[in-house]
């Protein structure tokens, strides 16, 4: 889209040979609700953006993506294309955040604008996947990525992970919706992910009922355990007897 044409769709003003517009990024943040955000033509004819509150123009570039008012040389040279999107939603189901998967392999967080796009930075409210069904649940399969909690869903099971992956700080609050649940930690078959659980095990000890510790051998993680031929009659008499003493 041309410079004009983000001016316009941002509801931005004339300024001198170029516009000003507020940034896309923190547009509803009270303190900083003045237009910020200079767009200028570039001497090939696109537009040049820099926003005066802080904003990287990474940022501020991705804002724009998502609003469809973005598109450059560099993403059709690496080709990256959405391949899942993956909602975190508060107790009640309402949207917080969404984790988007591309290809090639890479994730992004992102979250809602209200004004139909979507700031792309890590939500300051950070819940487990599926919250909703998790408070509900008596028994649930923890793993690490939304992938393999989407497998664990289509055989019937109660399933949840964090965003971020195997690094991923794991919170209080993600402790304290697990209290008083049976919770079956499934770890990669990796050393990150077998520390990851470690990690999330010792903070559960004492706070969840029941702590069951179940490696899938022969497999990288559930999803390719299922693909392999197993069932979910396999995954019931896996778990039994294999529990974390507390």
């Amino acid at each position: 889209m041309t410079a004009d044409g983000i001016a316009r769709a941002l509801g931005g003003r004339r300024s001198g040979g170029g516009w000003q517009a507020r940034c896309p990024v923190h547009e509803n943040d009270g303190e900083r609700h003045n237009p910020s955000l200079s767009i200028g033509v570039g001497r090939n004819g696109g537009a040049i953006i820099k926003c005066h509150a802080g904003c990287s123009q990474t940022e501020v570039i991705e804002a724009l993506k998502a609003r469809g008012l973005w598109e450059s040389a560099e993403d059709s040279q690496t080709g990256k294309r959405i391949k899942a999107i993956y909602g975190y939603t508060d107790e009640r189901g309402e949207l917080l955040y969404e984790i988007v998967r591309f290809e090639p392999k890479d994730f992004r967080q992102r979250y809602p604008d209200s004004h139909g796009g979507f700031v792309w930075k890590k939500h300051p409210q950070q819940v487990l996947y599926h919250l909703p069904e998790v408070l509900e649940a008596p028994i649930v399969f923890l793993v690490e990525g939304e992938r393999d909690v989407e497998t664990l869903r289509s055989w019937g099971f109660a399933a949840t992970t964090n965003a971020g992956g195997a690094k991923a700080p794991w919170l209080p609050q993600f402790t304290e919706a697990l209290a008083g649940r049976e919770v079956v930690l499934i770890p990669d078959n990796d050393e990150p992910g077998r520390a990851r659980v470690l990690t999330i095990a010792r903070a559960l000890l004492g706070t969840a009922a029941r702590l069951i510790l179940l490696e899938m051998e022969g497999a990288k993680d559930i999803t390719d355990w299922f693909n392999a031929g197993h069932s979910e009659v396999e995954l019931i008499a896996a778990v039994e007897g294999q529990e974390v003493n507390q």
